[in-house]
């Protein structure tokens, strides 16, 4: 078995082909059914954010990296080629290294940032739910957690928590220096959404607005920074009193096109307006990024607030990598472990087979009234002889095909050096 992760993330594919490829949530369910259907995949975990989409997989055929491109082609109607272009993909050890580094924010956007192990924890569970994920696959993501924990814990790279959301509002300050005089719509009552409506609390804005599909959701977040909650239908009113726009929802298709921007400004009479689209794929139509008086950004264009947190975070996250790297090691090691344990275990079972055989043969000639001593003596030649027979007939073939490296395996599996050292010949 391969352990393989592929994907697409942030630095190998713009976002108007990373929305392309994502799943979301509802697609899951399907998504899982057709990959447990390819021949040769045995184990699976979708990762899908706005900044990547991975596979992690155990593949029992080392072509199944192709079977999974014309899969994503197809389930998604994008070129394979296309695909091609912008992917990545990991093998073994590798697979295992890139997993953690994911999981501890190291191949983020933002370097460090928390989310991300939130994320690959509910992609996990989303397996586990559909019977994706079991076998070598679950106890790697049960190992990475626990690298993840371990991270956290021994290095500063959580310190001054920046994230996407962060970077945001960073922006956000740079057209509205003065907050209290703000007004903000957040579109969406997701984990980004959340982080947004607290930074934008804590920098003093003068009102939040926050639409969702799903009112009660936005009316607990509202409650909890003093907002109000309304309802999707109701955005259009909303726009023209909203100076910031942050929009994060797992909606297909966009939320605000040109024309509802343009009415707003109209009603605004063309007060400027700052808005952000954190979401994969996109909640508002880049034409209206075309429009006098907005200002409108994806989250693409947060690289130069992201790149500061990074220089800060980078001595951390060298740390990180060391303790990755340990991971990385103790999982090859507890993999060949639990590798040796299986055939182990067929050994055992072959050697329990022959003695049952062998007993069984004692005890019949026992109950036809053969000497007991006779009996035992038989016994322990035949099973000697049996145990010991196709182990030597593999020697002599090793010999025969000077086979030097199994016979000096064999040398130190089989013999017993203090047996060796007695044996009076």
């Amino acid at each position: 078995m391969t352990l393989l992760a592929l994907g697409i993330n942030h630095r190998t594919a713009a976002v108007d082909v990373r929305e392309k490829i994502a799943f979301s949530p509802v697609e899951l369910q399907d998504a899982f059914v057709e990959l447990a259907a390819l021949e040769g995949i045995k184990s699976a975990v979708v990762l899908s954010t706005c900044n990547r989409t991975e596979i992690y997989c155990m593949l029992a055929h080392p072509d199944g990296e192709g079977a999974i491109i014309d899969w994503l082609s197809a389930y998604h109607g994008v070129p394979a080629n296309d695909i091609l272009e912008c992917s990545y993909s990991y093998v073994g050890s590798d697979a295992v290294r890139h997993l953690m580094r994911v999981a501890c924010g190291l191949d983020s956007m933002v370097l460090g940032e928390p989310q991300i192990l939130g994320q690959i924890k509910d992609a996990y569970q989303k397996a586990r739910y559909h019977e994706a994920v079991h076998g070598e696959l679950d106890r790697l993501f049960q190992h990475t957690f626990s690298i993840a924990k371990q991270v956290r814990t021994d290095t500063d790279i959580g310190e001054h928590p920046v994230s996407i959301a962060f970077a945001a509002v960073n922006l956000a300050s740079r057209i509205f220096d003065d907050f209290t005089r703000s007004r903000a719509l957040l579109i969406g009552a997701g984990e980004t959404i959340e982080l947004v409506a607290r930074h934008l609390r804590e920098a003093g804005i003068q009102g939040v607005i926050v639409a969702n599909r799903t009112q009660e959701r936005a009316q607990t977040l509202a409650d909890e920074v003093g907002g109000v909650a309304i309802s999707l239908e109701e955005i259009p009113s909303a726009l023209t009193c909203a100076d910031i726009v942050i929009s994060s929802t797992a909606s297909p298709l966009p939320i605000l096109g040109k024309g509802m921007v343009e009415g707003a400004l109209k009603a605004r009479r063309y007060r400027p307006m700052f808005m952000v689209d954190i979401a994969v794929p996109r909640d508002i139509e880049s034409q209206v990024g075309d429009l006098d008086d907005v200002f409108l950004y994806s989250v693409d264009d947060l690289h130069e607030v992201i790149e500061e947190n990074r220089r800060q975070r980078q001595a951390a996250a060298d740390q990180a990598e060391a303790i990755i790297a340990d991971g990385v090691d103790t999982w090859q090691h507890e993999r060949r472990v639990r590798s040796a344990g299986q055939m182990i275990k067929q050994y055992r079972l072959q050697a329990e087979s022959l003695r049952r055989t062998s007993e069984e043969q004692a005890l019949q000639q026992l109950a036809q009234g053969q000497p007991a001593e006779e009996v035992i003596r038989r016994l322990s030649h035949q099973l000697s002889n049996k145990l010991l027979h196709g182990t030597t007939k593999r020697l002599r073939d090793a010999s025969g095909a000077e086979r030097h490296d199994l016979l000096l395996a064999a040398e130190e599996l089989l013999l017993d050096p203090l047996e060796a050292e007695q044996d009076p010949s």
